[in-house]
């Protein structure tokens, strides 16, 4: 069940490295001012987006299994129906490094189906929630 208190989204907000699946290199883009904020907020934001190479001064990868630094925490910033494919990903690379053991759906953003197998795999999932908003609310 995808977590919905604000005890699990402030233990989710702990991460001190953020993966941004989708992050933009737009400003104006939610996609890029939100993983914006979390790096004024002191997050470590590391964009995964194949058509950038640098997104707010940190290099972009094409995927997430290219990621070389401990990720905390998968932001993502895709429409739905890609979901699954992009919780898969958090999956295996879970199940790999044990590392990116929680994935944040934005806002307009689910799949009940594909967060369920996450869960069933040990992956944390918040859904159809904005983690500047969240981050705001809780420790604002």
């Amino acid at each position: 069940m995808p977590i919905t208190d604000d005890e699990g989204l402030d233990r989710l907000l702990d991460a001190d490295t953020i993966a941004v699946i989708g992050c933009s290199t737009t400003p104006g883009k939610a996609a890029h001012d939100v993983p914006a904020y979390l790096q004024r907020n002191g997050y470590r934001v590391i964009p995964v987006n194949p058509f950038a190479d640098e997104v707010l001064g940190e290099a972009a990868y094409d995927e997430l299994a290219d990621v070389e630094a401990d990720v905390g925490l998968v932001d993502v910033f895709r429409p739905s129906e890609e979901v699954p494919e992009i919780l898969d990903a958090v999956r295996e690379r879970h199940a790999a490094r044990g590392d990116a053991g929680a994935a944040w759906l934005q806002l307009g953003i689910s799949h009940d189906e594909a967060a369920a197998d996450a869960e069933s795999d040990g992956i944390e999932v918040v859904q159809d929630r904005c983690i500047k908003v969240e981050h705001g609310r809780l420790r604002g």
